[in-house]
């Protein structure tokens, strides 16, 4: 009772900070003629940011493996903001086929100027996906990093030193404890513990990819930061599964941020215009905030990239894409 007690006073301290902590994004500017891409769109975070972006007059495309809940969103997306340029396109971060044939989709698109990658899972009962791979790593880090690569050749086209395409990738404070290790990433059977590990290491990777996808692009015309949205009550935590899925989301939306509150910093890095200017930051609290040592290494940084390129067996032709672009 005394170790419930101190975890729930440690909580209620951590809320009560955050809550006195708590920014939201401020820009006002308009995005009409823009288009952005939101994975994981349709629910929490992601719905609240593909709505802001919507009511902002952008073109929004939000993706999510689930049809009638994309569907849903598209709806909800256009009644809420009227902006009916709001388009669902089924997307399967877990499958690399998939992510190569939702990348062609988005290629055949004008522009793509906002590419928020937020889609992802807590714990999962499921081991290696049909790619042979964790399922936690390849749908959080993987499939972005595949669907990033992909679609870089057309956000550069739409970016300009003036005003860069932006790349926003979502981690976790929870990405401190994370260790990449190649190796035991893809090996093993995963209990409870060890499958929140592959969660903490995912989001690791995720940041640790935006630092060095700036290093290896070497353009003014986009540019990628990562986005710390803190502790959000959102329905990630039924991947807990059953009674403790559910009290841990009342717990955490009734404690810290709601899934508006969580957004407001994504939101800023896709907007504001000051954040336009910067590549490979770390940003929490709408905000710049200084790296972790567990996202400090470039030598990490290096090796992770040179791995994730092997990991999603990247084609020459789609080799060659990517070298056009870096």
């Amino acid at each position: 009772m005394l170790y419930i007690v101190t975890i729930l006073t440690v909580l209620i301290v951590l809320a009560r900070n955050k809550r006195r902590q708590q920014r939201i994004c401020d820009s006002k500017r308009r995005l009409n003629g823009k288009t952005a891409l939101v994975t994981g769109g349709t629910a929490g975070m992601g719905l609240e940011i593909a709505t802001d972006l919507a009511a902002r007059g952008a073109r929004v495309i939000v993706a999510c493996p689930f049809l009638e809940e994309g569907n849903q969103a598209e709806k909800t997306i256009i009644s809420t903001t009227g902006n009916e340029n709001v388009k669902f396109i089924l997307l399967d971060l877990s499958s690399f086929k998939s992510v190569r044939q939702f990348a062609a989709i988005i290629k055949s698109e004008s522009r793509l100027d906002i590419l928020v990658n937020n889609a992802g899972i807590g714990n999962s009962t499921e081991a290696l996906t049909a790619d042979g791979m964790n399922f936690i790593m390849q749908v959080n880090y993987y499939g972005h990093f595949l669907l990033t690569i992909l679609l870089l050749p057309l956000m550069k086209k739409s970016g300009s030193p003036a005003d860069p395409a932006r790349i926003i990738n979502t981690t976790s404070m929870l990405h401190h404890f994370g260790v990449y290790n190649l190796t035991k990433e893809q090996t093993g059977k995963h209990n409870f513990l060890r499958r929140n590990r592959f969660y903490a290491t995912s989001k690791l990777c995720t940041a640790l990819f935006s630092r060095e996808l700036t290093r290896t692009l070497d353009s003014t015309k986009v540019v990628a930061n990562t986005v710390d949205p803190g502790i959000v009550g959102t329905g990630i935590f039924y991947s807990l599964g059953g009674v403790a899925g559910f009290l841990a989301k009342v717990l955490f939306l009734s404690l810290f941020s709601s899934p508006w509150e969580g957004a407001q910093t994504a939101i800023h890095l896709a907007v504001d215009e000051e954040a336009g200017k910067v590549s490979g930051k770390l940003f929490r609290n709408c905000e710049i905030a200084g790296n972790s040592s567990a996202i400090s290494s470039n030598q990490t940084a290096k090796q992770l990239w040179d791995d994730s390129v092997k990991m999603v067996k990247l084609s020459d032709t789609e080799m060659i894409e990517w070298l056009a672009v870096a």
